[in-house]
């Protein structure tokens, strides 16, 4: 844990509602996205092999190690950026075609996610303790509701927005605002949770009252220090951190 101070603590006790990001926050990011992007480089090289690596590097991907750097375009971006990059590196895709097949692999991805605990289970946990649940992704909205059915979890969810959801994009505070809209909440009663620095940032442009940092993306205790209030190896942190029952 990174920052315990007690203006966190007054504000845990006020959490009534979470706003977890998806990718690297629910779904472990290496083992889920890895070969994602080797195929999306692959896509936007039209198989050619060494534009795909220089592409990889572009985006923020190491194509030797696996390694993504945090907050780069494939650790943080939403399609549109991610295809923008691609082309500004060297794809010679068309940009709507491009967007349209990285959606389509992104949503095809969900069948392959490897989930970093039981989700199903842990979302059932934090719903029977009175807490209100939501996901904003940089993923689109299908690819979100893909993998909510198959962990299990869809039925314990009050919002889901992706970044052609209507809501804005990362860091805009706009996903946070339609889940205090979706609850009629107001900001500073939700945490939000994630692995990088636009989920955190997200959180701090809308006044949550929480901003929660994981281990399991892209992102480290060095890099998300800064700008959390508490850093946990994975969200089952979360648990012992908020109330039994969600604040009043």
């Amino acid at each position: 844990m990174i920052v315990d101070t007690k203006s966190a603590a007054r504000s845990a006790a006020e959490i009534s509602a979470i706003l977890f990001d998806k990718d690297g926050t629910l779904i472990g990011y290496d083992a889920s996205w890895g070969p994602v992007n080797r195929e999306l480089a692959a896509i936007a090289a039209k198989g050619d092999p060494e534009l795909a690596d220089r592409l990889l590097l572009a985006c923020g991907m190491d194509p030797v190690t696996g390694h993504v750097k945090p907050d780069s375009l494939l650790a943080a971006g939403n399609t549109v950026q991610i295809a923008e990059g691609l082309l500004a590196a060297g794809s010679s895709c068309d940009l709507a075609d491009l967007t349209q097949r990285l959606d389509r692999l992104f949503t095809d991805a969900a069948g392959n996610s490897v989930a970093v605990t039981d989700l199903k289970a842990f979302f059932a946990r934090l719903k029977s303790r009175g807490y209100k649940l939501g996901i904003a992704s940089s993923d689109n909205e299908a690819s979100i509701r893909e993998t909510a059915k198959r962990f299990g979890f869809e039925q314990n969810l009050d919002f889901v927005a992706g970044y052609d959801s209507g809501h804005g994009t990362k860091p805009q505070p706009g996903m946070v605002l339609g889940f205090c809209a979706a609850t009629g909440l107001p900001p500073h009663r939700v945490a939000v949770v994630g692995d990088n620095n636009h989920d955190l940032h997200m959180a701090a442009n809308a006044g949550a009252g929480l901003r929660v940092a994981v281990l399991t993306g892209t992102g480290s205790k060095e890099s998300l220090a800064a700008d959390s209030d508490y850093c946990f190896d994975d969200i089952t942190g979360l648990e012992d951190l908020l109330p039994l029952k969600a604040g009043g």
